[in-house]
């Protein structure tokens, strides 16, 4: 049943569900921080990097997870909610911890609007805010 939930969602988005997409998407489902290939890698051994990379690229293509360039080097992935068609109303800002070096979709945080000059044309926005996380920064020893 849980199977079936999975193809569902991905052949809503245009995907054929294969055995091995179906495995990334459960896997990568259930994931509350943003993550890279290599933390998939990790995770999925039995799948070769490039089918990860494959699939990753065609899961952002269509729209089941968006991809965070968060300055580290690495692009970090996290999964669209159900609803989501990447447009800007569904942009959020990003938060990276340079202590930790996890990121963090703040979803409830829009990007703010910026008014570019009429020559410029958006592709893309990517908005990270870099700090410390709660766990990193103590926040809850300096409410004490």
């Amino acid at each position: 049943m849980e199977t079936n939930r999975y193809s569902e969602r991905l052949e809503k988005h245009g995907i054929n569900p294969t055995a091995i997409r179906i495995l990334v998407l459960k896997s990568i489902s259930g994931k509350k921080e943003i993550f890279s290939l290599l933390d998939l890698e990790a995770e999925l051994e039995t799948i070769d990097k490039s089918t990860l990379f494959r699939t990753l690229v065609l899961f952002q293509q269509n729209k089941v997870v968006h991809s965070i360039d968060d300055g580290s080097g690495s692009l970090k992935y996290s999964v669209c909610d159900e609803e989501c068609d990447c447009t800007r109303e569904w942009l959020h800002v990003h938060f990276y911890c340079t202590k930790c070096k996890r990121a963090y979709c703040l979803r409830d945080i829009p990007i703010p609007s910026v008014d570019l000059p009429a020559e410029y044309v958006t592709d893309s926005i990517n908005y990270v805010i870099k700090g410390q996380c709660p766990g990193c920064s103590n926040f809850a020893n300096k409410l004490q």
